[in-house]
């Protein structure tokens, strides 16, 4: 390229388009979209997004523009985790969300049990209570079993709601049970009041051991 610099500078711009264009034409491949959509629905929008700031701004501003759709989404996850309703598979100690192609998986009357995932802090705490507050208000139970083997950093503010979650669920004859937790939030939740309204009676390793605790209770009193 060095040697015949001098010589391509001689040939139109059209030509050294046209260059470019049949060069580029092949990095552009649908096929990689489709696969994209098939996993996750995300990322093929983060990938158009990326494709337009392409195309219409220039490529360095085009992978900018993705950067930027890529960090507003993940923040959206973020702050907007999932709070699934958590079934047994039969016959099994395999714990899944409830869904309408497990019709057959079993829950147990009185315990409603929850998974919480991510990490919770103040950016979502408060949607993370507003997604558990009508589940507990639809099933009534005499404990509510929160599954936070998922749940890696448990920051103060989410604390401070699950305190006052725990609280108020015991004035209206709700235990609260936290099942799974990892070393740094077992830590964390030692350390501060709520660990201290639990104790260790009702923090299980995993949810078959809360299954078996809450099967072996007395009778509920009517």
């Amino acid at each position: 390229m060095l040697v015949l610099a001098p010589v391509i500078s001689l040939m139109p711009r059209s030509t050294l388009a046209a260059v470019v264009i049949i060069y580029s034409a092949g990095l552009i491949q649908p096929a990689e979209f489709r696969a994209i959509l098939a996993v996750r629905r995300n990322e093929f929008i983060w990938s158009l997004a990326a494709l337009a700031g392409v195309v219409t701004l220039g490529t360095l501003q085009g992978i900018l523009v993705a950067i930027i759709v890529s960090v507003v989404g993940l923040a959206q996850q973020v702050s907007n985790p999932p709070v699934y309703l958590l079934g047994r598979k039969r016959g099994t100690n395999a714990f899944r969300p409830l869904s309408p192609e497990h019709t057959d998986d079993e829950t147990f009357p009185g315990l409603l049990m929850l998974r919480l995932t991510g990490r919770l802090f103040f950016a979502n705490a408060e949607r993370v209570a507003d997604r558990i507050r009508p589940l507990v208000e639809a099933a009534r139970p005499r404990v509510l079993a929160l599954d936070l083997s998922g749940v890696f950093d448990l920051e103060y503010t989410a604390l401070k709601m699950l305190t006052e979650g725990e609280s108020r669920h015991r004035e209206q004859g709700i235990e609260l049970w936290l099942v799974g937790l990892t070393p740094d939030v077992l830590d964390v939740v030692q350390r501060s009041p709520l660990g201290h309204a639990l104790g260790r009676e009702r923090m299980f390793f995993n949810m078959e051991q809360a299954v078996a605790k809450y099967r072996a209770l007395p009778p509920a009193i009517a």
